[in-house]
């Protein structure tokens, strides 16, 4: 073991010799200089330089703020082999998708919601959209509210898009309605802006005084032929229930 030390310490020190760096430098060993690394050392200098990483870098790695080897995938290519595919619309309208948006707006009725072509226009499937975490407040006693909603929708010509909408949701948050009020303007708002096919909205509330409230909002029966899933959330429960039964 001492040998094979000592054989090891003896060729590092041949190495820095190699490289053209001191040995010894007040005591401690000096690093070579960042280009005598070997070839297979994986170099991120942008650190030295506080350059931040964006997206570019993925397309190789990084030195100072400049790709260092493979370009990232051109945005004109086809699909496939991890590229990029050039985009099917003009989405220059959009005013919140990759801009940096406020939280949420100060109340529903401020808050944009936008909309972008959709791609199979004709084609009946449905898109769905769930926010369990959903809250607003009570329009009397300011006391917190929440809920798990789905909203479920055919698409027409138009997509509700999806940042706006989570924007919208969270407007919610400061502004006081009753359960039925929220729940039926979310659904309404949604026609408004994308005049789907067919859309539903179901608010499941968790209890407040004891009692929760689920509200059920819809245009209609859905188209016949089209796969519309069940929203899936069961009714609340309280504690010691087990399939709807009491225990014991």
């Amino acid at each position: 073991m001492v040998v094979a030390a000592s054989a090891a310490r003896s060729a590092a020190a041949a190495w820095r010799a190699a490289a053209g760096a001191p040995l010894r430098t007040a005591g401690r060993a000096s690093r070579p200089p960042l280009a005598l690394l070997p070839a297979a050392t994986p170099v991120v200098a942008a650190a030295a330089t506080s350059a931040p990483l964006t997206a570019a870098a993925r397309g190789g790695r990084w030195l100072g703020g400049s790709t260092a080897t493979t370009p990232p995938p051109s945005a004109s290519s086809g699909g496939g082999g991890g590229r990029v595919s050039k985009p099917m619309g003009d989405y220059t309208s959009l005013t919140m998708l990759g801009a940096n948006t406020p939280a949420s707006a100060p109340s529903p009725a401020e808050a944009v919601l936008e909309r972008v072509p959709n791609a199979h226009p004709g084609t009946p499937y449905v898109a769905r959209f769930t926010s369990p975490e959903f809250t607003s407040l009570c329009p009397v006693t300011g006391a917190p509210d929440f809920a798990h909603l789905v909203i479920d929708y055919i698409p027409g010509d138009w997509l509700v898009e999806s940042k706006s909408l989570k924007l919208y949701l969270t407007s919610f948050r400061n502004h006081g309605d009753f359960h039925e009020a929220c729940t039926v303007a979310i659904g309404r708002r949604l026609v408004d802006t994308v005049d789907p096919v067919w859309a539903r909205v179901g608010g499941y509330w968790y209890p407040r005084g004891g009692i929760p409230i689920d509200v059920f909002w819809s245009t209609g029966e859905p188209p016949s032929g089209v796969w519309v899933p069940e929203q899936g959330v069961p009714g609340y429960r309280g504690r010691g229930l087990t399939d709807g039964e009491p225990e014991g």
